[in-house]
């Protein structure tokens, strides 16, 4: 991670990251989606492990959300691909818990949830970083997205 990348994502947070990695760009570089380490470095679990960052992406997928996105995802989801997207997220964020580790980690599925949907801009990233994520597929179409027109830098 550059010293640069850091900065372009503190803004985009606002405020300072606390650990990250740039996950996926967009074709002019600029970062789209972080990965968080599943321990951040005063041993806080973190269930978030794709974050979507990018300003604008991030706020169509806000105004989704509060025209009823989140319920119309769970409707149009078969519940049984959700859970597996779940399941699958979870075990990608644990390959990254350090061997040996024995303090608190994080749960449930894609951003900490463990049933239904929480939060589309966590299926989104988690849909950009190459993941089989059903709710980050019907977010993408909603918005027009192609996940082919990102770089993923790492997952």
């Amino acid at each position: 991670m550059s010293g640069s990348d850091r900065e372009v994502v503190a803004g985009l947070l606002g405020r300072e990251p606390r650990g990250f990695e740039v996950a996926v760009r967009d074709r002019a570089g600029a970062p789209v989606v972080i990965s968080n380490p599943p321990i951040l470095s005063d041993c806080t679990p973190m269930p978030t492990r794709f974050w979507l960052v990018g300003s604008e992406i991030r706020a169509a997928v806000s105004r989704l959300e509060s025209a009823g996105g989140v319920k119309e995802a769970e409707a149009a989801v078969d519940p049984v691909a959700l859970e597996a997207a779940h399941a699958r997220y979870a075990a990608e964020r644990e390959r990254h818990i350090p061997a040996g580790y024995v303090g608190a980690v994080p749960a449930g599925g894609v951003g900490g949830t463990r049933r239904g949907v929480k939060c589309l801009h966590a299926h989104l990233a988690s849909y950009l970083v190459g993941a089989d994520d059903p709710v980050g597929v019907l977010v993408a179409q909603r918005l027009s997205i192609d996940r082919n027109d990102f770089v993923v830098e790492s997952a």
